[in-house]
């Protein structure tokens, strides 16, 4: 039977309808912006309840100005679909989250009305109303964790020397306040570290009553151990720091620290495990051999102490970190759980009720989800998402939590209890409205026959009939590797916007390609990766045809600027660079940075040894080839922050002057409140404007 044209025609208008419908749902795709990466809200690690029914997380929201900042925790059920609920409503932020052993209770560290350090504070969430400070202390408190049976709090604090209670600190720090000069006096190496400038106090160990009002007591004060010149806790990107764990019986805490805090201008600084009493008491050192431990966590049946481990090779400039366990009480060496696998692990967790440690490690630009027995060697994958990174790994009772993200998905949390599962959708609106497309991956061979992975992230508006300039981007480190993930500092697709393709290259040095890969490094600081980064230009032009090979452009940071500014010293190929915290002169690098024997390691001795890679892989020293025509020649925007103290100011004080008195078009950016990153908003935000505005004048 025939259908009548008219009710044909009004089929096909319902039809028109309907689609103008649908399109008029979806939403609306705009290139990135600034304000769209750097007010993504930010994640902080998901920590679930000892009953596994809840994970708590924080929420930063990000703002411009530093005062308009704010971080809240959220509450989410891990056994329904009940949607997350705020439960802390302060403006200045709170971190550190920890439950106590009946989920009832929350310790949290924050600096509210009337603190002038953040302290640590207590929210009975069963019972509802405010959080209750805890602690008191002129010197502040961090890192609270609850001891087995829930009566004591276990926290971090920086003392300083000799301060036995806190109006000893007290009259210290008025002492310091109060003198009439002003100068930094060392004796030891190193005086700053990262961003920091090493002071006299030291990080200590408390254990208080979970109890407002109750006095809280150093556990390393008046130790022979603390009083021994060399010992302390590792030194990280803020300085130092130290981190305990209570014993499964609650007598006493493990912790990590090092006894040779000071050598390391010369000699290996080794970090150890050690036990104190929590009633107080001489430490006892556990561990005493050439390796380092961190990490340090409880098995759910207390039998076992896991920890990351790193063998610390003498002569070798790279470890990987492998996961460790030793019966406890604590006998014996280390038995190395993941000894056949050659990755580093990054992070793991111990569920109650699985014979198996779950853990992530780096691969190819991406961070999944593994586990291994605890009687070591059978790693074996588990169910993760195929693409992405995956960090903050957590475990509580018999849940799994951590975050997951891609460069095309901001951090979300989620529940890795069997098959991966959002928790919560904070910023999937936003991610949805921005015109990106997921990386892509491929592999090559390089000239010394190694395999070489890399990604490429197109532009908003990609047409594969166009033809794109090339952005290749040098990640740092050397040891460290582009992650298919939502990044702040270099974020690929605001880089990608004014219409680049962008190119991510782990060059040899990186990791998540295995130990030798990453050592392959040694006595060639920057010339084969420099090379890979070369070659693998040369195979994204030739497998996308989409690349214009005529516009090409470089650049990176910290290690990724040293690279950079070898390629400016020894290639004409680009037509612009872009270096931050580029090192110069490898010696001047050695002298004034807060590493010194990596360095002589990886240049094969001292600076006044026989090794020729202090001369031949300099960037600076490379200047002659100016004349030759064969480097020197593309203009370089040079940035660096002012308080970076790993690669120091004056490298890129050396680096414009080498290039103006060299005539090569150049300009220099100093961020006077910077260090090693860019951290404030607006400086952020002129950074990437003055990016764009360079690589638009010589690549358009």
């Amino acid at each position: 039977m025939k259908l009548p044209r008219l009710f044909l025609a009004l089929l096909s208008l319902l039809a028109v309808a309907a689609g103008v419908a649908r399109a008029a749902e979806a939403p609306v795709k705009k290139a990135i912006t600034h304000e769209d990466v750097w007010l993504m809200k930010r994640l902080g690690t998901p920590v679930p309840s000892p009953d596994g029914k809840w994970v708590v997380y924080a929420v930063t929201d990000p703002a411009y100005d530093a005062k308009d900042v704010s971080t809240d925790l959220w509450l989410k059920s891990l056994t329904d679909g009940t949607p997350a609920r705020r439960i802390t409503f302060s403006k200045p932020g709170e971190g550190g989250a920890a439950w106590s052993p009946d989920s009832r209770k929350l310790a949290f560290t924050a600096k509210r009305d009337g603190d002038e350090v953040a302290q640590v504070y207590v929210l009975d969430l069963a019972a509802g109303g405010e959080a209750e400070r805890i602690t008191s202390l002129s010197t502040g408190a961090g890192a609270p964790k609850w001891s087995p049976d829930g009566s004591k709090l276990l926290f971090s604090s920086s003392v300083y020397p000799g301060a036995t209670d806190d109006e000893a600190n007290k009259k210290a720090a008025k002492e310091a306040k109060d003198r009439k000069y002003n100068a930094r006096a060392y004796e030891t190496f190193p005086p700053r570290i990262w961003m920091t400038w090493l002071d006299e106090k030291r990080a200590h160990l408390f254990v208080q009553e979970a109890r407002a009002g109750a006095v809280a007591r150093d556990l390393l004060a008046g130790t022979k151990l603390a009083a021994t010149p060399g010992f302390g806790g590792p030194n990280g990107n803020s300085g130092e720091s130290i981190s305990g764990e209570w014993t499964p019986d609650g007598t006493a805490i493990v912790f990590t620290g090092v006894m040779n805090r000071h050598d390391g201008a010369f000699a290996n600084v080794n970090t150890q495990i050690f036990s104190v009493p929590a009633a107080g008491g001489e430490p006892v050192r556990l561990t005493n051999d050439t390796h380092s431990y961190g990490s340090l966590s409880f098995s759910p049946d207390g039998k076992t102490l896991l920890c990351a481990y790193s063998a610390e090779e003498a002569g070798k400039i790279y470890d990987l970190t492998r996961l460790a366990s030793f019966p406890w009480p604590l006998t014996g060496k280390p038995k190395i759980l993941t000894a056949n696998l050659d990755r580093a692990v990054s992070g793991f967790a111990t569920p109650e009720g699985s014979d198996r440690i779950y853990f992530t490690y780096e691969h190819a630009g991406l961070e999944k989800l593994y586990s291994v027995s605890y009687a070591g060697n059978d790693v074996r994958d588990e169910p993760s998402p195929a693409t992405g990174t995956i960090s903050g790994l957590n475990a509580g009772g018999r849940a799994l939590t951590g975050l997951w993200e891609t460069t095309t998905n901001p951090q979300e949390v989620y529940s890795f209890h069997g098959a991966p599962k959002r928790l919560t959708s904070i910023n999937t609106e936003k991610a949805a409205t921005i015109d990106w497309l997921p990386v892509e991956h491929f592999w090559f061979k390089s000239a010394k026959g190694r395999d070489i992975h890399s990604m490429i992230v197109k532009p908003a508006g990609f047409d594969r009939a166009k033809k794109y300039p090339l952005f290749t981007v040098i990640h740092g480190g050397a040891a460290s590797m582009w992650h298919d993930a939502f990044v702040l500092r270099w974020n690929y697709d605001l880089l990608a916007k004014p219409g680049y393709v962008i190119l991510l290259t782990d060059y040899t040095g990186s990791t998540g390609y295995g130990e030798q890969f990453a050592r392959n490094i040694q006595f060639d600081p920057l010339k084969t990766p420099a090379d890979e980064v070369n070659q693998a230009v040369d195979e994204a032009i030739r497998k996308y045809p989409f690349i214009d090979g005529t516009r090409l452009a470089a650049g990176g940071a910290s290690y990724g600027g040293h690279l950079s500014n070898w390629l400016q010293a020894t290639t004409t190929r680009y037509k612009a660079i872009v270096s931050h915290a580029g090192e110069a002169d490898l010696i001047m690098q050695w002298g004034t940075s807060d590493s010194v024997l990596g360095r002589e390691v990886n240049a094969g001795g001292p600076i006044w040894g026989d090794s020729p890679v202090w001369r031949e892989q300099s960037p600076a020293l490379q200047a002659g080839n100016h004349a030759k025509g064969t480097g020197f020649t593309t203009p370089i925007l040079i940035t660096v922050g002012e308080l970076d103290y790993r690669v120091p100011v004056n490298n890129a004080y050396m680096w414009f002057t080498l290039n103006q008195r060299l005539q090569v078009p150049s300009k220099l950016l100093v961020f006077p409140e910077a260090g090693h990153w860019i951290l404030r908003g607006e400086d952020s935000r002129y950074f990437y404007s003055e990016v764009h505005a360079w690589l638009g004048k010589y690549l358009r």
